[in-house]
């Protein structure tokens, strides 16, 4: 038994004790949460580690770490364990990301060695809605993306992550990986999208899902098609397949600066419940 508070790789028995945690919060845990459901604990199936945070032999707390570094619930104590953890292994993510409070700390200890980001988003909002907004009308025209349409559908994706993040996802490996996840989402039908005369003028995915929330990403309208309110309307068709096929709570997080983007995602009812951070290297 421990005795004292320490940090390590979870066992695959602890499985259960990491569903508690995740269920703590589960809008703000979503992205690990659905990870775990589908892989449990094998670090080759999950994508990376699972580190857990132990008080008295409790696990409090909890750390995703993959491409992405994620805080989970993460004390002030446990995040301390996780930058001291984080450091000896060295950098091997692409970005961190959490609720803005944990990151926060955890970039400050991180930051001397693995310094200086690319990018740091230090006020992401996090919205949710668990119902369709009454006056936006969601798009008829938005469906699911089949999988013998990923040649429709990527040059939409890479142009909504090159504009996004401000570097292209077929950078390093070419994109493998990139293209990967997109077909995962394409085939498991999480991917949306309008298309007009052969190409994809509004697309989003539903990204995280797990029985109790789901997260709606990569939101994008062509360039030359803004001003058309494509954005609202899609999204609202997005929302209806999410909130009657995956889940009960909807989520996405959106940047602070992002004031077009945060003004249409209220008018299709998402509320502000708090706020994320993104470290981007």
């Amino acid at each position: 038994m421990l005795t004292t508070t320490t940090t390590r790789l979870l066992e695959p028995a602890e499985l259960d004790a990491a569903r508690a945690v995740l269920d703590r919060e589960p809008v703000a845990n979503a992205f690990v949460a659905s990870r775990v459901a589908v892989a449990g604990l094998d670090p080759w199936r999950l994508g990376g580690e699972l580190w857990g945070w132990y008080a008295g032999g409790r696990l409090e707390s909890l750390c995703y770490a993959g491409a992405n570094l994620v805080p989970v619930c993460a004390t002030p104590e446990a995040v301390r364990g996780f930058a001291e953890r984080a450091r000896r292994a060295g950098r091997r993510c692409s970005s961190i990301v959490g609720p803005a409070e944990p990151t926060a700390e955890l970039w400050s200890l991180l930051e001397p060695a693995w310094g200086p980001a690319r990018e740091v988003r230090t006020r992401q909002p996090l919205m949710v809605t668990t119902s369709m907004p009454a006056e936006v009308e969601p798009d008829p025209l938005v469906r699911r993306i089949r999988k013998d349409e990923m040649d429709l559908i990527m040059p939409a994706c890479v142009a909504m992550f090159t504009e996004e993040v401000g570097i292209s996802p077929l950078a390093g490996d070419g994109g493998l990986l990139y293209q990967a996840r997109v077909a995962e989402l394409v085939g498991g039908g999480r991917s949306f999208a309008r298309v007009e005369d052969g190409e994809v003028v509004f697309k989003a995915e539903i990204g995280a899902a797990t029985a109790h929330a789901c997260q709606i990403q990569g939101v994008w309208v062509a360039p030359e098609h803004r001003g058309r309110g494509l954005s609202e309307i899609g999204l609202a068709a997005v929302l209806r397949y999410a909130l009657r096929e995956v889940a009960p709570v909807v989520s996405l997080y959106v940047n602070d600066f992002n004031t077009v983007a945060r003004a249409a995602y209220r008018r299709v009812g998402f509320r502000e419940v708090g706020a994320f951070m993104s470290v981007l290297f």
